[in-house]
């Protein structure tokens, strides 16, 4: 099946998410202004259309990629290259797009996630069958808390997400500029609130050093930290090997550090840590992540999903059909994805779903392809730029 048209849009919200991290305010920004906003790709191929929608993260967040980045790269190299190709041929596509645009990861995961949803409707079957099958028919959830001055705030958001959806897994972001006392301060506050049946992480999103890292750690050991993600500067492996050998039964999670194919064999000879964290953006797409699972299996670390697909069920029903395609017991702790099922506002594309949350857990789509149907007039009304390449 021959792609004959792709068309990139920049879509608009109908709500808003403000959050802060070590890196600085989340924010999708006011509605009418395509900064902050996501990019929607479609690629046609006979009378298959595949779909895919993502978010660049914000500039500083460890992503080259803006809304501006990815259109003219699709506008002038990657839709060009793709016209003509067979939507099945992902080796050969992605061979030739490692060489054009190796570290565009977020354009590269457009055109995974639409090859996989159009190869999807084309046979008929969900994406998840395409990569192993179903393994996991029903997802836990993670709670994803911001960074807040005031630890009442996080233990509000903490309890919004077990009360209201019966999450019972979250994890606080860390790395205030108060320094990591006040961030473990914090931490002990929010386990006094939810108590020991939540398990609960810390991310400091590479705030931290290593001496402080391990301070941190024995500070919340009382607490019980379950588990501790990126603490440290993506690079120092060898620091986040130390942290890992003195972590006291913490699980210590590679985010910012696992980028590539490359970069996971490194975590995995450095014996750097105990989970990859999958951002399916930061990867480039489906066709990575196996890749790097199969290294995370073959070196014993566990997976988690991650990725925050604000408002987006095309980018979090990818991340769902990848996480249900593996089994339990090489996951840890739970999806990361939880933005993108309507917790921050409903995706303005997508008008009835099953693709929803059920106490604390969600189910992969079940229809062909990503499994989630674009409502078309909304499309149109929260188009706010539009390329077509033929």
């Amino acid at each position: 099946m021959k792609i004959d048209r792709v068309e990139i849009r920049v879509t608009d919200y109908t709500a808003r998410l403000q959050r802060t991290t070590m890196h600085g305010a989340y924010d999708t920004g006011q509605s009418g202004q395509m900064l902050g906003k996501p990019v929607f790709l479609r690629v046609f191929a006979d009378s298959v259309v595949g779909n895919a929608q993502i978010r660049p993260t914000t500039p500083g967040h460890s992503m080259p990629d803006t809304y501006k980045s990815v259109i003219c790269a699709i506008q002038e190299i990657v839709g060009p290259m793709l016209i003509g190709r067979d939507i099945f041929d992902l080796e050969s596509i992605f061979a030739e797009f490692d060489m054009l645009l190796p570290a565009n990861t977020v354009v590269r995961a457009l055109v995974d996630f639409a090859l996989h949803d159009a190869q999807g409707k084309a046979l008929g079957v969900p994406v998840h069958k395409l990569l192993g099958g179903l393994s996991q028919p029903r997802l836990p959830l993670e709670w994803s808390i911001s960074m807040y001055d005031d630890p009442q705030r996080s233990i509000d958001d903490a309890l919004r997400g077990k009360e209201e959806f019966g999450i019972m897994v979250a994890c606080l972001k860390a790395g205030s500029p108060k320094g990591w006392r006040h961030d473990v301060n914090s931490f002990a506050k929010l386990r006094e609130a939810v108590g020991d049946e939540m398990s609960l992480g810390m991310d400091p999103n590479t705030a931290w050093s290593v001496p402080e890292t391990v301070q941190a750690m024995r500070a919340a050991a009382d607490h019980r930290l379950d588990y501790i993600e990126q603490p440290v500067e993506r690079r120092d492996l060898a620091g986040m090997a130390h942290i890992r050998r003195n972590a006291g039964g913490v699980m210590v999670m590679a985010d910012e550090a696992l980028m590539s194919v490359q970069d996971a064999y490194a975590l995995a000879r450095a014996e750097a840590c105990d989970v990859f964290c999958f951002k399916l953006y930061r990867f480039g797409g489906l066709s990575v992540a196996r890749k790097i699972a199969g290294i995370a299996e073959g070196a014993n670390i566990l997976v988690n999903i991650g990725g925050l697909a604000v408002m987006s069920q095309l980018e979090a029903a990818a991340a769902a059909h990848f996480y249900a395609s593996l089994p339990a017991r090489r996951c840890m702790p739970a999806g990361e994805f939880i933005f993108g099922l309507g917790v921050a506002g409903p995706d303005p594309l997508v008008g009835e779903t099953d693709f929803v949350i059920e106490d604390g857990h969600v189910r992969p789509p079940s229809g062909p392809g990503m499994g989630v149907t674009i409502d078309e007039a909304a499309l149109e009304k929260r188009t706010l730029l539009q390329e077509t390449v033929t």
